[in-house]
């Protein structure tokens, strides 16, 4: 590649880093003077690459945006990075886009690579091993994801059309709703609204990969003080209704605690002055659950004091597994 042509596309990559790019900083960086700055930008317009003329003190050129830059200037770190991100975001199910877009924004990228990159990067892929089992996708469409987005940066109300039961406490349901939306998280694979639910007057927890419509409404609302959108979606996961309602005392502090349990799972609380015994006082943990055949497991593995509240059943399945510990430090053979 001739010099002037190979910097014609390093000034393409310069101007696709994005923001504005004065002739003397792109002077300097391709070692040419300023005259020659505008020739090389004057063969990117004749290609069609769409670059603008910044006039002022501070002017200079830009790529004007919302046009598809042809060709993709990627480094080797950032195409390996973009590539990684699209396998790491469908293999966790995080990828917000529905179908195969993943797998067809990838084959674009790998198709405007350099043939030595493209081979590069395939070792990469083909020899990379995940240890843990792709997880379900409950990514959320395009057409919902970007509204909301919308929506919480500036403190807009949504009209969103939901199915299926809202996370935290109070009813849930489908049909309409308009919410005021404080943030957006993504957790454990799956995306969240959280907000104010207008229609019974409570903060709800949304998943995005339920709401089926989702539109930005006039006016603005201001989101109040307190938790942050991930707090509040961990505490509704945490105190969703389920069949069990588990109560235990822990003797430890609450930083202790919450160290061993996730806040999507246990809500702690410090209950000093309320405990048993002397010395550290000790904390209330609060669990929802379908099934309490791995709580005792979970309490024991906290390797701290604790009594059983709430329910009665739990301290039998208890009693079981110190039987069970008891026989295997014993050598004891299990008994049927």
């Amino acid at each position: 590649m001739s010099r002037p042509v190979s910097r014609v596309l390093t000034l393409l990559e310069l101007l696709q880093s994005g923001g504005v790019r004065t002739v003397a900083e792109l002077a300097d960086r391709l070692g040419v003077g300023e005259r020659t700055v505008r020739r090389y930008v004057d063969h990117l317009v004749d290609l069609d690459v769409p670059v603008e003329s910044v006039r002022g003190r501070y002017g200079g050129y830009r790529l004007a945006p919302g046009h598809r830059m042809p060709p993709l200037m990627l480094t080797d770190d950032e195409a390996l990075a973009v590539l990684l991100g699209l396998v790491a975001g469908r293999r966790t199910g995080i990828t917000a886009a529905a179908g195969t877009a993943g797998e067809t924004a990838a084959a674009k990228v790998r198709r405007v690579l350099p043939e030595r990159l493209r081979h590069r990067l395939d070792a990469v892929l083909d020899s990379l091993t995940f240890t843990t089992a792709p997880a379900g996708s409950a990514a959320p469409e395009a057409a919902v994801l970007l509204p909301v987005a919308d929506a919480v940066r500036h403190h807009r109300p949504l009209a969103i059309r939901y199915t299926g039961g809202s996370s935290g406490s109070g009813s849930g349901g489908s049909g309409e709703r308009t919410v005021y939306p404080y943030g957006l998280v993504a957790h454990a694979g799956r995306w969240y609204v959280t907000g104010r639910d207008l229609s019974v007057g409570a903060d709800r927890t949304f998943r995005l990969d339920r709401i089926h419509g989702a539109r930005v409404l006039p006016g603005t609302f201001e989101p109040p003080p307190g938790p942050g959108p991930a707090e509040r979606v961990l505490t509704a996961l945490a105190t969703a209704p389920y069949r069990h309602e588990v109560t235990v005392r822990v003797r430890g502090t609450a930083e202790e605690i919450r160290a061993r349990l996730p806040r999507s799972v246990a809500v702690v609380a410090a209950a000093d002055g309320e405990g048993q015994g002397e010395g550290k006082g000790w904390c209330r943990v609060e669990i929802r659950a379908e099934r309490l055949d791995w709580l005792p497991g979970l309490l024991a593995s906290l390797d701290r004091p604790f009594v059983v509240e709430r329910p009665d059943e739990l301290r039998g399945l208890v009693a079981d597994l110190a039987d069970r510990l008891m026989d295997a430090a014993r050598g004891t053979p299990p008994r049927d």
